[in-house]
């Protein structure tokens, strides 16, 4: 399939002051801060955007040992779900429309991914890729009309999207009709990201900040302070809020970050149910315990309504979402009131 990337992205989420000290793209650093306390970073790309990991060590050699083992965590699983490598587990799957012994990594998160489909009653939908193949590839041609792909266009490969109708088992992926494909990048960056702090977790570390497309939290930064993240606005260099954040995670989706034409019309989150690129928000941000769970929901909920966001907020005692609106109201939610 098609899979080229549209005109515009941008990204939403900023880390703000996560430490002290410059890192260079692929590179590993250290901030100049007291042994106890120094603060190492490693600064590259993932999944075809720019990530960073943080962590505090007393220990410069096993630091480095440890963000090695990171990034090469990070590189597996691009294997698996990038759709931006052509030999990659999903790429496989879309170009031959089944795969035999699946990757476990993929097998668990298209399982994950039915069940936030469940949840949100369709909202999210891992088989949205024809939606985003015709939409590039209209716009992809010289003189394309603003308005988008006709709605017969449309029709026929909304016809395509449905989660239901791809079986997943360990044994075998496949879809059921020709022409189907799935992209997890409302779902894989949370999910690496979830992996990536686990990792480190599991060796012992208690402060890092993980950016890989989404951001996770632990502990505090160098200076005993918490990790600060910004929720840019798309449209312009803004900021909308600031976040703290401690031991969760947090992830923004918003149509004009990823868009195929100027007037974010047309951008990456899709609405499975209309085949339309949803206008709800301005940004919706979620923060979880897991950066699996916020990126997920975050995806879902920029094509429900906040009457649906609220009652599958009340699934997740500890996750919250913060809208944005057009009119630039914010709103909390899960609220205890009639939206």
């Amino acid at each position: 399939m098609n899979n080229a990337r549209p005109v515009t992205r941008r990204r939403v989420l900023q880390i703000i002051a996560s430490a002290s000290g410059i890192a260079l793209a692929g590179k590993l650093t250290a901030a100049a801060t007291a042994p106890s306390s120094t603060a190492h970073t490693w600064r590259g790309v993932a999944l075809g955007a720019r990530a960073s990991i943080t962590i505090r060590h007393h220990d410069p050699a096993d630091a480095r040992r440890l963000l090695q083992r990171c990034i090469a965590e990070v590189r597996r699983l691009e294997d698996v779900l990038s759709l931006y490598r052509q030999g990659s587990a999903i790429t496989t799957l879309n170009r031959q429309g089944s795969i035999d012994h699946p990757p476990p990594d993929l097998v668990h998160l298209l399982s994950l991914a039915r069940s936030y489909g469940d949840l949100t009653g369709g909202a999210f939908d891992a088989t949205v890729q024809p939606l985003w193949t015709l939409y590039a590839g209209h716009f992809a041609r010289p003189g394309a009309g603003p308005e988008g792909p006709d709605q017969q266009s449309i029709d026929r490969v909304r016809a395509m999207v449905d989660y239901r109708n791809m079986s997943v088992t360990t044994r075998r992926i496949a879809f059921a009709h020709p022409g189907m494909g799935i992209t997890l990048n409302g779902i894989a960056q949370g999910y690496i990201t979830d992996r990536v702090s686990d990792l480190l977790r599991n060796e012992g570390l208690d402060d890092m900040l993980v950016n890989l497309g989404e951001i996770r939290g632990r502990g505090r930064r160098s200076d005993g302070r918490p990790w600060t993240v910004g929720v840019k606005d798309p449209r312009s260099a803004e900021t909308l809020e600031t976040l703290t954040i401690e031991n969760e995670a947090v992830a923004t989706s918003a149509g004009a970050a990823t868009r195929f034409e100027e007037t974010s019309r047309h951008h990456h989150l899709f609405d499975p149910r209309s085949g339309g690129s949803t206008q709800r928000f301005r940004a919706i941000t979620v923060t979880s315990p897991t950066a699996t769970t916020a990126d997920a929901l975050s995806t879902a909920f920029a094509s429900m309504d906040l009457e649906d966001v609220n009652k599958v907020l009340h699934h997740y005692p500890s996750t919250t979402a913060r809208v944005a609106t057009h009119k630039g109201e914010v709103l909390s939610l899960p609220s205890n009131y009639p939206l």
